[in-house]
C-alpha cells in the first residue's frame, strides 16, 4: 500500500539522524506558536498596558490546566496510531483513527461546557487581583469556548506525526501564526476590541490551521483515510485511546494544579510581579519549545520501535535524545543569562526597574535548570509513547506537591525568588520520580518479549 511521501519510518536508521530529523519541525512549530502567544502578549503589553498584561498573566495557569489536558489527550490519542504504523498493522491503525474522532468529539464537547460555566469562580479561587479579573475573565473565556478547535489541530497534527511526518503540522502553524499576528493588529489596535481581541485571534488563527490540516490529512495520507466499514465505534480501541490519552491529559492538569495554587500565591504579590512573571514565563515557554520538541519526537520515536519490537534502539534513541537536550539547555542558560533582562523590555513601553530585575530573577532560576527540564520531557514522553502513560500521572503529581510547595512555604516566605525556584524545585521531584519508572517500564518489558518468544 502506498504510504505517501512524508511518511517516516522511525524503526531503521542512525537514532540521532531521525531524532534530529523529526524534532527540528516540532521545534520549529512549537516555536512558531510561542511566537504567536509572545506577539499576544507584546501587543496586549504595549498597547494596553501593565494591567491588561497582568489579566493576561492571571489566566497562564488555568489556561495550562484546561488546554494542557486537551493537547495531553490529543498526544495520546495518536500513541495507539504510531504503534499500529510500527507493527504494519494499517487497517487497525485507520480503525484507531476513526475512533480517536468520535472520542475527540465528546470531550471537547463536554470540557468546554463544564470550563465555561465555571471560569469566573476559577478566577476568584485563584485570587486574581481585583483590578484585572473582569479581563482576564474576558479573555480566558474566549479560549475555553475554542477548545474544540485546539483539540482539531492537535488530533489531526498527532495523526501525521504518528507516521513520522512532523514537517506538515509545521507548514499550517507557521500560516497560523502570521494570519493571529494580522488579526490581533486588526481586533486590538484598529477594532480596539482589548484583551477580547487577542483570544479571539488565537481561537480563529487555530480553527483555521486545523481545519487546512484535517482537508490535506485526507487528501496527502492514503494510510490514514477512514475506509467503509472503518468508522464504527469500537469499546475496545475507544478504552485503549482513552488508556493513553486520558492519563497525559491528567498529567499536564495535575501539574497544572500546583501552577494554580503558586498563581496564586503570585497574585497576592501584586499585579506588577504578575505582569513581570508573565513577561519572564513567555520567554521562558519560547525557549523551552527545544524540550517540548524532543519530548513530542520521542513519544512517536517510541510508540514506533515498541511496535517493531526493537527495545536496544529504544535505548540508544534515550541515549541520543538525552545528549541533544544537554547541548540545547546549555545554550539556552548561555543566551538567557547574557540577554534575558533585555528580552524582558520588549514587553511593557516602560517597564519599572522593579519588574525588570523580577523577571531577570524569574528567567535566570528556570534557565539554569534547563538540563533537569530536559530530562522530565525526554524521559516522560518516552515512557508514554512505550504505553505506560498512567505514570505519567504520578510524574505530574510529583510537580504538583513541588509547586504547591513552593506556592505555600518558598513565596511567602522569600517572595519573588521563592516563586522562581517553584519551577525547578518541580522538576528535581519529577525526574527522582520518572528516572526510574523508565528503567522499571523497560525491565517490564523485556520479560513481556522474552514471554511471548518463548511461546
Amino acid at each position: 500500500m502506498k504510504k505517501g511521501s512524508a511518511v517516516r519510518d522511525l524503526t531503521e536508521g542512525s537514532p540521532a539522524k531521525l531524532i534530529l530529523g523529526f524534532s527540528i519541525p516540532v521545534f520549529m512549530g512549537n516555536l512558531f506558536q510561542q511566537f504567536y502567544t509572545i506577539v499576544d502578549t507584546l501587543i496586549v503589553g504595549r498597547v494596553l498596558g501593565a494591567d491588561a498584561l497582568a489579566a493576561v498573566g492571571c489566566t497562564g495557569s488555568v489556561n495550562f490546566l484546561v488546554v494542557g489536558f486537551c493537547i495531553g489527550l490529543c498526544t495520546g490519542f495518536a500513541i495507539p496510531v504510531a504503534q499500529k504504523f510500527g507493527a504494519k498493522d494499517y487497517q487497525g491503525m485507520r480503525r484507531c483513527v476513526a475512533n480517536c474522532l468520535w472520542t475527540g468529539i465528546v470531550f471537547a464537547a463536554f470540557i468546554t461546557f463544564i470550563v465555561s460555566l465555571n471560569t469566573m469562580n476559577i478566577l476568584r479561587l485563584m485570587k486574581t487581583p481585583s483590578n484585572v479579573i473582569d479581563m482576564s475573565y474576558e479573555y480566558i473565556l474566549v479560549i475555553f469556548l475554542g477548545i474544540p478547535m485546539t483539540m482539531l489541530y492537535n488530533i489531526v497534527s498527532g495523526l501525521i506525526r504518528a507516521l513520522g511526518d512532523s514537517k506538515t503540522p509545521l507548514f499550517f502553524l507557521i500560516f497560523s501564526s502570521f494570519l493571529n499576528i494580522g488579526l490581533d493588529v486588526f481586533f486590538m489596535v484598529s477594532l480596539g476590541m482589548g484583551v477580547f481581541g487577542a483570544a479571539l485571534a488565537t481561537i480563529l488563527s487555530q480553527a483555521v490551521a486545523g481545519i487546512i490540516c484535517l482537508f490535506y490529512m485526507i487528501g496527502r495520507f492514503p494510510l490514514l483515510r477512514v475506509q467503509k466499514g472503518e468508522w464504527s465505534a469500537d469499546r475496545q480501541i475507544i478504552g485503549n485511546l482513552c488508556n493513553m490519552g486520558v492519563p497525559m491529559g491528567l498529567q499536564y492538569s495535575i501539574t497544572a494544579i500546583g501552577s494554580v495554587i503558586l498563581q496564586s500565591s503570585v497574585n497576592t504579590l501584586g499585579s506588577n510581579v504578575v505582569a513581570a512573571n508573565t513577561a519572564a514565563g513567555r520567554i521562558s515557554m519560547f525557549f523551552a519549545c527545544g524540550f517540548d520538541s524532543l519530548g513530542a519526537t520521542m513519544t512517536t520515536y517510541g510508540g514506533q520501535n515498541l511496535g517493531a519490537k526493537k527495545l536496544d534502539r529504544i535505548s540508544e534513541g534515550l541515549r541520543d535524545c538525552l545528549i541533544i537536550g544537554f547541548s540545547y539547555a546549555i545554550l539556552s542558560f548561555g543566551i538567557l543569562y547574557l540577554w534575558g533582562g533585555r528580552l524582558t523590555g520588549l514587553f511593557v513601553t516602560a517597564p519599572t526597574r522593579e519588574m525588570l530585575e523580577t523577571s531577570r530573577i524569574f528567567l535566570l532560576y528556570n534557565s539554569a535548570a534547563y538540563i533537569l527540564l530536559a530530562m522530565v520531557n525526554i524521559f516522560r514522553f518516552l515512557i508514554q509513547g512505550l504505553g505506560f502513560s498512567r505514570l505519567a500521572i504520578l510524574a505530574g503529581v510529583a510537580e504538583m506537591i513541588a509547586r504547591t510547595l513552593a506556592g505555600m512555604i518558598l513565596v511567602p516566605w522569600l517572595g519573588v525568588r521563592g516563586a522562581a525556584l517553584a519551577s525547578p524545585l518541580a522538576w528535581v521531584f519529577a525526574d527522582a520520580f520518572l528516572i526510574p519508572a523508565y528503567i522499571h517500564v523497560m525491565k517490564k518489558l523485556r520479560r513481556m518479549f522474552e514471554r511471548s518468544e518463548g511461546h
